[in-house]
């Protein structure tokens, strides 16, 4: 009986112990909750006033006795924050349209049989991988290219991620290769398979690496202070950081930290939600694709 059993159900689909269900249901409560708690905190201090913040020592804010909107008024009224979120949305969807075609057509190309110079190239992106470059190397190719102080710095050094093309390729592959021999015989072109028959049926690894892009070119400021000079170009991770870490206002229409004004954490909380809401915009829609997408090369066969 218990064999016939077995054969029926495998091991992993047999009932769970009701011991091991409330286990993983208490960490996965635990895991939550150290998500939500330092959230709903720096939500809950963008919408306190002096008073509470004062009586909470100073810090973080828990529960806020009212809600405020005076921060979000000082920050986008001052028309720096406002214009530092336009340019990195700007940033975010051009570079990640460039990087996802530039990532597509390279993986497409080096995951045909025979492709001219494919595998020099691989070992190429498999030393960016391991190696990457330095700051001063990469600081004076954009220097020598004339892309300081221009947006193009902030997307040409980084549209193409080794780490990206190499897992596009490998879904590339797991592709059914009759397709690709059904569309040869039609006469149909490399760019014609790749534009109707690869992309359309690569959905989920499109959504994944694309999300990758996205948050890489919205969180990056580390490039905008190496190749930025000019405080008005700067995008919207390089003002948060100037706001939280530096805790100074930049020039020309910021408003000034005065005491009229929302208390200063107040302004940097409020700050730094409006820094995560777009990608938290953003995420949902590609869930679903990203939770499909993450298993690439997980499972074979």
């Amino acid at each position: 009986m218990p064999a016939s059993r077995s054969q029926k159900r495998p091991v992993w689909m047999e009932k769970p112990n009701p011991v091991v269900q409330v286990l993983k249901f208490v960490v996965l409560g635990v895991c939550v909750l150290l998500v939500i708690i330092p959230f709903w905190s720096i939500v809950a201090t963008s919408i306190a006033d002096q008073q509470t913040i004062n009586a909470s020592g100073g810090g973080m804010v828990m529960w806020p006795d009212g809600i405020s909107l005076n921060a979000y008024s000082a920050v986008l009224g001052g028309g720096v924050v406002t214009r530092a979120v336009i340019i990195s949305v700007a940033i975010t969807v051009i570079g990640t349209l460039l990087s996802l075609a530039t990532t597509a057509g390279l993986a497409y190309w080096l995951s045909r049989p025979g492709a001219v110079a494919a595998r020099p190239v691989l070992f190429l992106l498999l030393g960016a991988v391991l190696f990457a470059p330095g700051i001063i190397p990469s600081y004076l190719v954009v220097k020598e290219l004339n892309l300081l102080d221009t947006y193009a710095s902030l997307i040409l050094p980084v549209m193409v991620n080794a780490f990206n093309v190499i897992v596009m390729r490998a879904f590339f592959q797991d592709l059914p290769q009759e397709l690709f021999e059904s569309a040869a015989i039609d006469g149909a072109s490399s760019a014609t398979v790749l534009l109707k028959i690869v992309l359309p049926l690569s959905k989920a690894v499109l959504a994944v690496i694309g999300l990758f892009y996205a948050v890489a070119y919205w969180n990056a400021f580390f490039n905008a202070m190496l190749y930025i000079q000019s405080s008005e170009k700067w995008p919207m991770a390089l003002v948060l950081r100037t706001y939280v870490v530096n805790q100074t206002t930049i020039g020309g229409d910021q408003v000034a930290i005065t005491e009229a004004l929302p208390p200063q954490l107040s302004l940097q909380m409020a700050t730094l939600v409006i820094a995560i809401v777009p990608i938290l915009i953003v995420y949902p829609f590609l869930q679903r694709h990203f939770a499909k997408g993450v298993m690439i090369g997980a499972v074979k066969g």
